[in-house]
């Protein structure tokens, strides 16, 4: 099934170029918390999904094209991410890089704010007046089912409730100049493009043998695939749930492969990965510059 988070975060399931309204199948008490929305669709999924099926049946199809789409897991608790996690994107940025050639399975996870979550409906926004360098990153997003603690890998799948596209763009240091901490490079507002839906596991066969594609301007810049990542999916959960719990809604953004290169105003960026989804979005520049600017 596909689901979509769309407009004032309402739900919808989600069939070729039309939308179906589920909202009604939540309870009424989440009115007053519509982003936590999918966060209790998704841990309540099993006793939900009757009532998620009924409401697809009596909806109108809205056309995708009219309404705006948000993240498709709009509110995590944690926004976690891989670095370093393909083998060919190791010292591809050379002194760029913070790595320094240690991979995923090394340095362990890194966190992004969720707050620079957006959907395929929104843009990238790039600070304004920067000389900086800003990346594109094309990455594979999991998307937890239930709550995780000290999972070990075998059992790692059986709590992962989807997948979605994910962009991880990045602001890039420079080095003896301007060398922030990673997190918050990544975390500017908007820097997390995730979508276009969230697709249940049942859905993609198998998450490790995905093709994974970017282009920018309509030049391929990313071409992969998702069994060339180092650490898998199954052993990034029992990574994090080793440090802490993971719950439902959380994000895993499972790393890049070669080819992340820049973005600037005026540019398109276009995600696609099999089985999962395609986006496009536009990079624009902020209206106005930050006091603090970068």
């Amino acid at each position: 099934m596909k689901l979509a988070v769309f407009d004032d975060y309402r739900l919808a399931v989600v069939e070729g170029e039309h939308l179906y309204d589920v909202t009604d199948a939540l309870p009424e008490t989440l009115q007053a918390l519509p982003r936590q929305r999918m966060n209790n669709l998704i841990a309540q999924w099993d006793a939900l999904r009757p009532a998620v099926e009924a409401c697809r049946r009596d909806a109108t199809p809205i056309p995708v094209a009219q309404v705006s789409l948000l993240p498709p897991s709009p509110h995590p608790s944690h926004l976690f991410a891989a670095p370093a996690n393909y083998r060919k994107h190791v010292g591809e940025l050379g002194a760029r890089s913070v790595s320094k050639g240690r991979t995923a399975r090394e340095q362990g996870f890194f966190l992004k704010a969720p707050g620079s979550l957006v959907g395929a409906g929104q843009r990238i926004v790039l600070p304004r007046g920067s000389t900086r360098r800003f990346d594109h990153e094309s990455e594979l997003a999991v998307i937890i089912g239930r709550t995780a603690r000290d999972v070990p890998r075998a059992q790692a799948m059986e709590y992962v409730f989807g997948y979605a596209c994910l962009i991880d763009a990045t602001l890039r240091i420079e080095p003896g100049v301007a060398e922030e901490e990673r997190s918050m490079r990544k975390s500017f507002a908007t820097f997390t493009p995730l979508g276009p839906y969230l697709v249940t596991a049942d859905e993609v066969a198998d998450p490790q043998a995905l093709g994974n594609r970017l282009w920018v301007n309509g030049e391929l810049k990313q071409d992969a695939n998702t069994r060339d990542m180092i650490v898998d999916i199954a052993e990034l959960i029992e990574l994090v749930s080793s440090v802490l719990t993971l719950s439902p809604g959380d994000v895993i953004a499972t790393g890049t492969p070669e080819g992340v290169g820049p973005i600037a105003p005026g540019d398109r960026v276009t995600i696609a990965i099999d089985s999962v989804g395609e986006m496009s979005l536009d990079v624009v520049e902020a209206e106005q510059r930050a006091p603090r600017a970068y």
